[in-house]
C-alpha cells in the first residue's frame, strides 16, 4: 500500500466486503440465556442499531471463537459473524451446549451479504448497526445475498485490510485469538469482556486472571528500527548474547508511512516495557503495549 493510499483512508475512511464471513442466526424464546452462557459479553445488552463482540471460550476459558452480535430488526433473534475459517468449528460448539433450551442455530453464511462502512465513509449510511471492527467506529451493513455493492470504489483490498488491522493493533482468528489464547492476553478485556454479567463456558477462569493479573503472555506492537523482512513466527528476543527468547510473532505488515517492517506479537508477560529495543526476526525493533487508538 503506498502512503498515499494509507493517508486517504486515514481521511476518508472506506468500506469493507465482508460476505465471506460465517453467519448464524439464533431464534427460541430461550435464545439471550442461552447465549448468554456461551460468551463473554453481556448479550442483554445488543440491540439491532449496535452491536457487541464477544469471545466464544473453552472451559478452560481459551479462545474457541471471537463473533459479532446483533439483535435482527424484527427483535424475534440474533444475527453472529465470524471469520469464515470458525464456520463449523463454532457451529459445532455453541450447538454442544444446547440441551432443554428453546433454541434454534441456523447457518445462513450463503443468504445475506456484509458491508462494513468505518470512518468518514460510515457519515450518512442508514440502518445497519454500530460496530468498531478495525480500530475505527464504523457501521454494519446486512443485506440479502446479491442485493449489496460489495466491491468498487471505496472499498479496501484483504491486504489493505490487515494493514489497518494490525496498524491498529486488532487481533485476528487464528493470528492472535486462537485455542492457546486467553483473552486478557490478547488485550480483549475491555472490547470483548463483561465482568459483571453471571457465568458463561471459562468464565471462572477468565476471573481469576483478572484477579490475579497473572497470565502467560500478552500482545504488543512492533516495529523494526530499520530495512528487514521478518515473518509470522518469528522469534522476539532480547538483544545480547545468549538473549533470552520472550517471545514469537503473530501478524506482519509493511507500514506505509516508512515502509518498515511492523507487527503484533506474544511476550511473556512483564518482560517488555514500552519503547523497549528487542530483536524481532533478528533485525532491532521498538516495542510498545497496545493501547486503542494508538499507533507508533
Amino acid at each position: 500500500m503506498t502512503k498515499e493510499r494509507w493517508e486517504a483512508i486515514q481521511q476518508n475512511g472506506g468500506m469493507a466486503d465482508l460476505s465471506g464471513r460465517a453467519k448464524w442466526l439464533i431464534t427460541g424464546e430461550d435464545r439471550i440465556r442461552y447465549f448468554n452462557g456461551q460468551v463473554t459479553q453481556d448479550v442483554r445488552r445488543v440491540t439491532a442499531e449496535k452491536a457487541v463482540y464477544a469471545c466464544v471460550t473453552d472451559v478452560k476459558g481459551r479462545i474457541s471463537g471471537d463473533i459479532f452480535v446483533r439483535v435482527t430488526v424484527d427483535g424475534e433473534g440474533l444475527l453472529l459473524d465470524a471469520e469464515e475459517g470458525l464456520r463449523e468449528v463454532l457451529m459445532l460448539r455453541l450447538d454442544r451446549y444446547i440441551v432443554a433450551d428453546d433454541v434454534e442455530i441456523q447457518d445462513v453464511t450463503n443468504d445475506w451479504d456484509l458491508v462494513h462502512y468505518f470512518g468518514e465513509a460510515a457519515e450518512g449510511i442508514e440502518g445497519g448497526s454500530l460496530c468498531e471492527r478495525f480500530g475505527v467506529g464504523g457501521r454494519d451493513v446486512w443485506t440479502a445475498r446479491g442485493e449489496s455493492v460489495t466491491s468498487g470504489d471505496g472499498f479496501l483490498s484483504a491486504e489493505e485490510l490487515e494493514v489497518l488491522r494490525v496498524l491498529n493493533g486488532v487481533a485476528r482468528y487464528p493470528f492472535e485469538l486462537n485455542g492457546d489464547v486467553f483473552p486478557p492476553e490478547a488485550g480483549l478485556e475491555l472490547r470483548a469482556i463483561d465482568y459483571n454479567k453471571g457465568c458463561y463456558i471459562g468464565q471462572e477462569v477468565i476471573s481469576r486472571i483478572r484477579t490475579s493479573r497473572k497470565m502467560p503472555r500478552e500482545l504488543v506492537a512492533w516495529r523494526l528500527n530499520g530495512g528487514g523482512e521478518v515473518e509470522a513466527g518469528a522469534q522476539v528476543v532480547l538483544p545480547g548474547e545468549g538473549g533470552r527468547i520472550l517471545g514469537g510473532v503473530t501478524s506482519v505488515v509493511v507500514e506505509p508511512e516508512t515502509g518498515l517492517a511492523a507487527g503484533l506479537a506474544y511476550v511473556k508477560l512483564g518482560t517488555v516495557p514500552d519503547d523497549s529495543q528487542l530483536l524481532v526476526g533478528n533485525h532491532l525493533a521498538t516495542i510498545r503495549r497496545l493501547v486503542p487508538g494508538l499507533s507508533f
